[in-house]
């Protein structure tokens, strides 16, 4: 075994850039003793023999002993000592060179190692406020205890789980939900570790601690997610024990008919694998150079073998069905101009660091083409929303809990029409000037253009879409029925993502999740295949997914699965093609028409075929998506 272990290690050594200088050196050898450039001592073709059939022999003897495993490779070193044994030197060369060559184009497509689980663990907060005997002190966050009072200031991140005790604010959900706007939370909510308190201090009662906490939970889901995401082997692997006995039964029964080895080692180098084992690894650098050139980004070389069996999409929400970022499209004045009243919302708001308020002055800039006037005596009440003058005029902007704190009364009519938006997932915020109901803004996530035609394709490509959201239900069905999709599950978090997709995983299906978020990450890796948004997504989902959509151009998806279908066509045409030429070159090895020599030759124009063939993926462009 620790002989196995040390020759595991010695093929190891060097990597992708010492079989590329092998390939190099190993191909003008092949040069030098087919042309007879240099007067040596021994066949140049020896120098190809040992750089790149050593190491082949070695994979196989190591496959056999540890495990019993007949590989492509297996056939590859009987080829390679047969024709050593009966001194046809240049064949074993180029033999061990194409498929060297093989091995390499495999190599190119495996994925850097990635750091998503680091990245998590930096978000994991480091120290907590706790209350204790009434004073406050800092602690490591790891020491907290369930029950322990903390006191969270703003800006700061929530350490663990727990339940506001006094104190009201609004937190930023993004890394645990996804949801693009903050929360409004107060006494008796519940918050959630490694999310965000943005505006008012609170006191809150630690109910899950430690390995317990929602962002530790997080860690361990992407850790293990993938764990079952399994490896597609190569089909050449795959039918390699078939291959040997074909090959050896044809070669035993070929020597003893004719009494000639030469015509059985000839068999052994034409049923060589070399196009077959080409195959595949040249159609998926192919198809993963077109992906790129349409903004996608793949990691792994097996990403497009699984992205073309999958028969359901999961889609978060927002940031990669729609742009992530809320927008006005509505504004409703009571008496006043719109406008005017557009002015006022946009001055309150100026000073404000809530999302929701820096929407309303941007939308109002690229609208009116000018800044709002600057707001005097501003106050952010967390919870509920601003209150500010603007010139002579006194603006509130908030919710219904502002006003009736006020005594401000909302108008049935307008409690109505509001009704209509906020049943769509839409967010309302109502406007008071001088203490009297003036009208109101309507903000909402809006849908990417693509979206629907891109849905309506995948449709036609019989690939179902599902919405996975944790944003509430009004939002996720007003966003499911404007592009068509069917299945929605809204208030998700990670680990009910997580769920719906080994649900479905168990029923047989193939699922491809994309998504953009922190609290995506567990979906990304548990799926059969995961894209992440790379232009807005997160780092730690882009390091989670498979594939990363560079532009974020979500109307490219359905070329994408239409590309990995035809990479599959293309590489069943491969395997079709070089299995066909393997045993017409057998049939011509065995009536002594090939010899050795030209019997590699021949597989190697097979191989240059199947290159050929291959590179058409480059450009190739899907017409339709059927």
């Amino acid at each position: 075994m620790k002989l196995m272990n040390k020759l595991e290690h010695l093929l190891d050594w060097g990597g992708i850039r010492r079989d590329v200088i092998f390939l190099i050196i190993s191909g003008l050898s092949l040069l030098a003793s087919i042309f007879d450039l240099f007067p040596l001592p021994f066949d140049a073709a020896w120098i190809a023999i040992i750089l790149c059939g050593i190491p082949i022999i070695l994979e196989a003897v190591i496959g056999l002993v540890t495990a019993f495993d007949i590989k492509a490779d297996v056939l590859v070193s009987l080829a390679l000592i047969a024709s050593i044994l009966i001194g046809e030197d240049f064949a074993a060369g180029e033999v061990a060179f194409i498929m060297q060559l093989g091995g390499l184009l495999e190599e190119l497509t495996v994925a850097k190692a990635r750091a998503g689980i680091e990245k998590l663990v930096h978000l994991t907060p480091q120290t907590a406020r706790i209350i204790f005997d009434g004073s406050e002190q800092m602690i490591p966050a790891e020491k907290v205890k369930i029950n322990d009072v903390l006191r969270v200031l703003p800006g700061e991140t929530i350490p663990v789980d727990g339940i506001i005790l006094s104190g009201q604010t609004s937190i930023n959900q993004a890394v645990m939900t996804g949801e693009s706007l903050p929360v409004d939370k107060a006494e008796g909510d519940e918050v959630f570790s490694g999310t965000v308190n943005q505006f008012g201090a609170f006191l809150m009662k630690a109910s899950k601690v430690g390995e317990d906490s929602s962002i530790q939970r997080m860690i361990r889901l992407v850790q293990s997610a993938d764990a079952g995401k399994a490896k597609i082997v190569g089909l050449a692997d795959r039918w390699a024990t078939w291959i040997v006995v074909i090959a050896l039964t044809a070669a035993a029964l070929t020597w003893l008919a004719s009494g000639e080895i030469i015509r059985a080692v000839t068999i052994l180098v034409v049923f060589c694998p070399c196009a077959l084992v080409l195959a595949t690894p040249t159609a998926i650098m192919a198809a993963i150079g077109n992906a790129t050139r349409h903004g996608f980004l793949v990691r792994e070389g097996d990403t497009l073998e699984r992205l073309a069996n999958v028969s359901k999409i999961t889609f978060d929400k927002t940031g990669t069905l729609t742009f992530g970022t809320p927008e006005v499209i509505a504004v409703k004045s009571v008496n006043a101009p719109k406008m005017q009243l557009y002015s006022l919302a946009a001055s309150a708001e100026s000073l404000s660091e809530h999302p929701l308020g820096k929407a309303i002055v941007q939308c109002y800039k690229k609208n009116a083409g000018q800044d709002p006037v600057p707001a005097r005596d501003f106050q952010m009440i967390p919870g509920q929303g601003v209150s500010a003058r603007s010139g002579n005029t006194s603006v509130l902007a908030g919710n219904t809990k502002m006003f009736s704190q006020h005594q401000i009364t909302i108008p049935d009519n307008i409690k109505t029409e509001t009704k209509k938006y906020l049943s769509k997932g839409c967010t309302v915020i109502y406007l008071a000037t001088d203490h009297t109901f003036a009208g109101y803004i309507v903000l909402s996530d809006t849908v990417r253009p693509e979206a629907g035609p891109m849905i309506q394709q995948l449709h036609k490509l019989d690939v179902q879409p599902v919405l996975l959201t944790g944003d509430n239900d009004n939002a996720a069905e007003a966003i499911a029925g404007q592009l068509g999709i069917r299945e929605v599950h809204a208030g998700c978090r990670p680990e009910e993502k997580l769920q719906w997709i080994h649900s479905y995983q168990k029923n047989q299906a193939s699922v491809c999740m994309i998504g953009d978020g922190i609290n995506d990450a567990p979906a990304l890796k548990k799926a059969n295949v995961g894209i992440a948004m790379g232009g807005i997504g997160s780092d730690i989902a882009v390091d989670a997914a498979d594939i990363a959509l560079v532009d974020d151009e979500v109307k490219e998806l359905p070329h994408l699965f239409a590309l990995s279908k035809r990479m599959m066509t293309t590489i069943k045409l491969n395997m079709s093609f070089s299995m066909i030429l393997n045993f017409a070159a057998i049939a011509l090895a065995i009536t002594g028409i090939l010899n050795p020599v030209v019997g590699a030759l021949v597989h190697n124009a097979g191989s240059v075929l199947v290159i050929v063939n291959s590179a058409f993926l480059l450009k190739w462009r899907a017409n339709s998506p059927a």
